[in-house]
């Protein structure tokens, strides 16, 4: 169990990454079910960890799970996961090809009566969440993380960054690599007007298509 103060490192996963990758990626998601690294595991179902081919060119990462995907035990389940799915077929990906997972693995929310409300990660939270999310992506190796909506960005950037300014475009990843970053499917949820959303919609779409061009590029 990786408990706060008690860090596997890197290598641990990566070395054995080397021999046999898919059971490298089975012992860090087993791992990853006992995680008391920081207190979102209390109000917590279970924790929510990637899934998808552990050869896949692409990695697409989001914020966290939400109520749904807490139940199911599976990523982009919900309402956000429709959106993303809907933009995934538009950009003529395969979401069986892609490895999905999220920045932070546990469903941050406040209990409201019968209901638990979405809250946001924290920077800390995000922080200590990254060793799951660096581990995935050095096991995985994928050909482009992206990363969506802000709380992804800085999960793979290490920093924070505004998402306008930096969407859509080839960037860099400090621990080597290549990302991309864009919005969150669930930011689409929230805006009303049908012109605007099929607008933002079609944004979505087109960084996914840069993403897919970029994924299918021989690796460097």
């Amino acid at each position: 169990m990786a408990a706060r103060g008690s860090e596997p490192e890197l290598p641990l996963f990566a070395e054995k990454r080397a021999n046999d990758p898919e059971a490298a990626l089975k012992l860090l998601a087993t791992e990853a079910q006992g995680c008391t690294r920081c207190d979102l595991y209390k109000n917590a179902t279970q924790t929510v960890f990637g899934e998808g081919p552990v050869d896949a060119r692409m990695m697409l990462v989001g914020e966290q799970p939400g109520d749904q995907e807490d139940l199911a035990g599976r990523p982009f389940v919900g309402p956000a996961g429709r959106v993303l799915d809907a933009a995934l077929e538009a950009a003529r990906i395969e979401r069986s090809g892609v490895y999905i997972t999220n920045a932070v693995k546990h469903f941050k929310n406040e209990p409201r009566g019968k209901r638990r409300l979405h809250k946001k990660p924290d920077t800390s939270e995000i922080d200590i969440c990254r060793f799951w999310l660096d581990n995935e992506i050095a096991i995985v190796r994928p050909r482009i993380v992206v990363a969506l909506g802000a709380t992804a960005a800085r999960g793979i950037m290490r920093k924070s960054l505004a998402i306008n300014a930096n969407r859509g475009r080839i960037i860099a990843l400090p621990g080597g690599g290549r990302g991309l970053i864009t919005v969150h499917p669930s930011y689409l949820l929230r805006i009303e007007e049908e012109r605007d959303k099929r607008r933002e919609f079609d944004l979505l779409v087109r960084d996914l298509g840069i993403a897919r061009e970029a994924a299918s590029r021989a690796r460097s």
